[in-house]
């Protein structure tokens, strides 16, 4: 959850840098989800009222692999300074764009939500614009044009994002009213965390996309953790030192361990011929009805697969990193290093170094922004 405020433009900015939108607000504070008041307030004086403008809400999802994290920096490539980059192309000036929630490098998103304002611009040639100068009347029948349907939009900006580097796409596109705001409307955040666990090497398959871990894990131990945890809390044990918000209070509204298939997932041989049998009755499309203990199901070059946990938080917001220190704890208790007594003394330090080491970005996922949305306009 970067939160740096791009350098004044030079002669050889980066790919990510063009002029600022006159909308677009003060640095903001290192949290995920809680506006400060000054910001807020910053923020809605300075929000368009042009009738010519349309604000659209954007789904999008990425790998965050090639990321320097979502919010605009400097220098780095990152999420907002790819978006505003592909808008530019699609209607041919600059735009802002506001994410409601500001991943750090290597965090994935399967849904990340952001609002942008787009006025639809006239095709007319430079030389024509006179034309509309000598009657107002002229200049509302031709120039107020009508904004784009979300469903250009959509496709327009995926097309955009595809001859980039194809690690983020549109999801979902709706029009909002202009005082909607991604970031300080949203309700609830929902982030998943993929740990594998086992001793075997990581598959090429799951390269950044989970936390590999070689203990073999308690879940019983985890779940009982995640009890302590849930709930309203001083969470100062589980922010880091560069967090910014106010205050430490936060509501964790879920905290829980599954265990699930590990991704990719191919069923087995055995698993094959159950499901044939469970569809087909008792006949088996299968030639081979001899699985003897497993062994031969595994094979040689089919390789073990790990145990995959998924780590659910959900909450209105969460203090800087606090979803990755989380995990550090809870990964402790699977691996027998912390008890939940220990989870307890932890969050009543109230001090960051009482915790675990903290999870690396690249098993983390923003799953899910919530809204009370408006009827589509």
């Amino acid at each position: 959850m970067i939160d740096k405020q791009s350098s004044p433009s030079t002669p050889h900015q980066s790919q990510n840098q063009r002029p600022e939108s006159p909308y677009r607000p003060s640095k903001l504070a290192k949290t995920d989800g809680v506006i400060e008041e000054e910001d807020r307030e910053c923020v809605e004086a300075n929000m368009t009222h042009n009738p010519m403008i349309q604000r659209y809400l954007i789904a999008i999802e990425y790998i965050g692999t090639r990321f320097s994290g979502a919010q605009k920096q400097p220098v780095g490539r990152t999420v907002v300074g790819v978006l505003e980059d592909v808008f530019q192309k699609f209607i041919g000036q600059p735009v802002s764009v506001f994410c409601s929630s500001r991943t750090d490098a290597g965090v994935h998103a399967l849904s990340n939500v952001c609002h942008v304002d787009i006025e639809r611009i006239s095709k007319r040639k430079p030389g024509e614009v006179l034309l509309y100068e000598y009657t107002q009347q002229f200049y509302d029948m031709e120039e107020k044009l009508l904004p784009h349907e979300p469903s250009v939009v959509k496709r327009a900006v995926n097309h955009f994002l595809q001859k980039n580097e194809g690690d983020m796409m549109v999801t979902d596109v709706q029009c909002v009213p202009s005082d909607f705001h991604a970031r300080y409307k949203a309700l609830e955040r929902t982030y998943f965390y993929r740990i594998l666990s086992g001793k075997e090497p990581l598959s090429s398959f799951e390269r950044d996309r989970a936390w590999h871990v070689p203990e073999e894990l308690d879940i019983l131990a985890m779940q009982k953790a995640c009890q302590i945890l849930i709930g309203c809390h001083d969470f100062s044990s589980f922010r880091a030192a560069a967090c910014q918000a106010k205050s430490p209070i936060r509501t964790l509204e879920e905290l829980s361990v599954t265990e699930v298939a590990s991704s990719p997932y191919f069923p087995s041989q055995l698993e094959r011929e159950q499901n044939n049998h469970t569809t087909l009755g008792t006949v088996s499309v299968s030639s081979n009805n001899n699985s003897g203990d497993g062994e031969a199901i595994q094979g040689f070059g089919i390789r073990k697969t790990h145990r995959c946990f998924v780590i659910t938080a959900r909450a209105r917001s969460f203090l800087y990193h606090q979803v990755r220190l989380l995990v550090g704890v809870l990964k402790a208790v699977g691996a027998g290093d912390l008890t939940a007594s220990d989870v307890e003394r932890i969050l009543k330090a109230k001090t960051v170094s009482a915790a675990s080491p903290m999870a690396p970005s690249h098993g983390l996922y923003l799953g899910h922004v919530k809204y009370d949305l408006p009827p589509n306009i």
